[in-house]
């Protein structure tokens, strides 16, 4: 059965690139007028309509080569140019290191959009490459790029607003555009149904946290989006050294992930003792054998005969007094 999708459907998911694309330029027009909280707002929006038109041109089945192509465009501009214009704005004062490192971080988002385009035409990765981003994603760049004017907006100054601190934070972030390391891509987590209830809570918690606290909110998410990194390094070079996982579903993934895990330390199975009565029973896990040993008689004619004669009863060891 073909699905035939109308030109206005096709339209939505490019309106909806579009309107990302005038959120992230407004920021620039923001700054001008010296209006920075709403700079970053129209930055932290263009982010979420990013991550919205594809996923509803996928689920609209209206995805296109030209709404690529647009998506990548408006990224480079939104995430790239607009808050490489709103640092220089805020810190720079005119000089030319300033303008320099704006630059840089510009380019560095160009080629790391450059590079996911080619990327998403490569047929030869492995299956759980589509995991992983290679380096920082686009939204998630420009916005670490605005952390030192979001903690100079909610703490006010300190050496994290400090002009030559700026600098080199947007320097180390437009290296992590560029850079291999793997990062966790939220497309393909999958939650099972008994955490959808929580993770709404979850969900709902933190939309309050942005309402009330929106910048303690964003930096706080910036901050633990960093964390993960190392985490998301650790589970890329696993998943590339066991093929085993690759297709499996998450629950025989970590059974896979504590069995390896066993092995590598070196431990064995533990062995379950079961005592019943005068008898010990040895359970062995993976036999299932069980090995049962009877208690140690020694009858009086066999103490006679090593000369030792009838074993006498022990009063204090079954608990009467002798008479």
């Amino acid at each position: 059965m073909v699905r035939v999708t109308t030109p206005g459907v096709r339209l939505l998911p490019n309106a909806i690139t579009v309107l990302a694309l005038c959120a992230g330029l407004s920021s620039v027009q923001f700054a001008l007028i010296g209006n920075y909280p709403m700079a970053i707002a129209s930055i932290g929006i263009a982010a979420v309509l990013d991550s919205l038109d594809g996923r509803i041109a996928r689920l609209l089945d209206a995805t296109s080569k030209m709404g690529q192509e647009l998506d990548s465009l408006s990224d480079g501009i939104s995430f790239g140019v607009a808050p490489a214009l709103v640092l220089y704005v805020w810190h720079a004062e005119g000089e030319r290191i300033g303008w320099v490192v704006s630059l840089i971080f510009a380019v560095c988002m160009i080629l790391r959009l450059a590079r996911f385009n080619t990327l998403i035409e490569d047929t030869e990765q492995p299956p759980y490459a589509g995991e992983f981003f290679v380096g920082v994603p686009a939204p998630m760049g420009g916005l670490l790029a605005m952390l030192p004017l979001i903690l100079e907006l909610q703490f006010g100054q300190g050496w994290w607003s400090h002009q030559y601190t700026v600098w080199v934070w947007t320097i180390a972030v437009a290296a992590l555009l560029i850079s291999r390391i793997p990062t966790l891509s939220l497309k393909t987590v999958k939650a099972p149904p008994k955490a959808i209830a929580p993770l709404l809570v979850g969900v709902g918690l933190l939309a309050a946290a942005i309402i009330q606290f929106p910048l303690v909110a964003l930096a706080i998410a910036m901050v633990l989006y960093l964390a993960h990194i190392p985490y998301s390094m650790y589970r890329q070079r696993w998943l590339a050294g066991h093929p085993e996982a690759w297709m499996a579903p998450p629950r025989e993934r970590r059974a896979i992930r504590r069995s390896s895990s066993r092995r590598r330390l070196g431990l064995r199975p533990p062995l379950r003792r079961v005592v019943a009565g005068a008898a010990q029973r040895v359970r062995l896990q993976r036999g299932e054998q069980h090995v049962a040993r009877a208690p140690r008689t020694i009858s009086p004619e066999k103490d006679r005969d090593n000369g030792r004669g009838p074993r006498r009863r022990s009063w204090r060891r079954i608990g009467l007094r002798k008479r």
